[in-house]
């Protein structure tokens, strides 16, 4: 039995690495930098990216089971559609796709289009894959710590319609067992979809609350600036990322990203257990963070 799993040392993969430890599946990790890279005992690097045909190849073989987690990159859709046909060659029986919660519907927002077409790719091919359509990362706000605790702000411009976030954890944690599912299957199995969201519907005024709540102190929201937002980000990384992200921000002020009851269900039910909530996370934040 073995898997490869690439994106292994980003906040996904190495989660999803961390649950499949002690599963008895043969784990291969694809990394630029295996010299690097602190892999758990038994994980097997191996040098390369999705960029990388060769080494993509290379990695792919005797590979029962893929975990795809394609870069947030500017040539994001080659490099997926590229790994999916190396899967499809290599007689890859099974594939665990990394997509993104409202991707068929937020059409504008570059990274969300790609993701879907991979999913359109995979669906016109007949593919056994399991989608996995993550919701915005509740860790993602852990980036928020000066703003939170230094002006009292909560700065991510999410809006006031609701966003279902999810923690990373619950993502590997739903990645594994898809993986090891298909694993552990002597045949290829159907396609299938989940929405990965969590349970609540939460607003910037909610989750300002929530904060103010786990600080012991107020805050606010600091609005729904995404000019702001775009010049922050273009500080920090590239233009067309910038542009992407406010786009996807736009989105969700407008429309938002509301998980079904259903939806939930059916991932609580994959999980066999309730899933985590932004008010947990808030409040292990504030205790890491009082004890720094």
């Amino acid at each position: 039995m073995t898997i490869l799993v690439t994106g292994s040392t980003g906040v996904i993969g190495t989660q999803v690495i961390e649950h499949l430890q002690g599963s008895g599946a043969d784990v291969r990790a694809l990394t630029r930098s295996p010299e690097r890279a602190n892999f758990p005992a038994g994980v097997a690097a191996f040098r390369g990216d999705l960029a990388d045909i060769t080494a993509l190849r290379d990695a792919m073989k005797d590979v029962d089971t893929l975990f795809l987690l394609a870069p947030n990159a500017a040539d994001e859709l080659t490099q997926a559609l590229q790994a999916v046909s190396i899967a499809r060659e290599a007689g890859v029986k099974g594939i665990v796709y990394l997509s993104v919660f409202k991707g068929e519907e937020y059409t504008d927002v570059p990274h969300f289009t790609s993701k879907y077409a991979v999913e359109r790719m995979i669906a016109q091919r007949d593919l056994p894959a399991t989608i996995l359509r993550p919701a915005y990362f509740i860790q993602n706000d852990i980036r928020l710590k000066d703003a939170l605790l230094k002006h009292g702000v909560y700065g991510m411009p999410i809006g006031a319609k609701g966003i279902s976030m999810i923690d990373v954890r619950d993502i590997g944690d739903a990645a594994a067992r898809e993986l090891l599912r298909r694993e552990r299957s002597d045949t290829p199995l159907p396609r299938e979809t989940y929405e990965l969201a969590g349970p609540d519907a939460l607003t910037a005024d909610s989750i300002a609350q929530i904060w103010s709540a786990a600080l012991n102190r107020e805050i606010r929201y600091g609005g729904d600036d995404l000019d702001a937002l775009e010049t922050r980000m273009k500080s920090a990384g590239p233009e067309w990322l910038a542009y992407d992200m406010r786009l996807m921000m736009q989105r969700y002020q407008e429309d938002g990203a509301v998980a079904s009851p259903r939806e939930i269900e059916r991932l609580t039910a994959l999980l066999g257990r309730p899933l985590r909530t932004y008010r947990d996370f808030a409040a292990d934040a504030a205790r890491q963070w009082s004890a720094q």
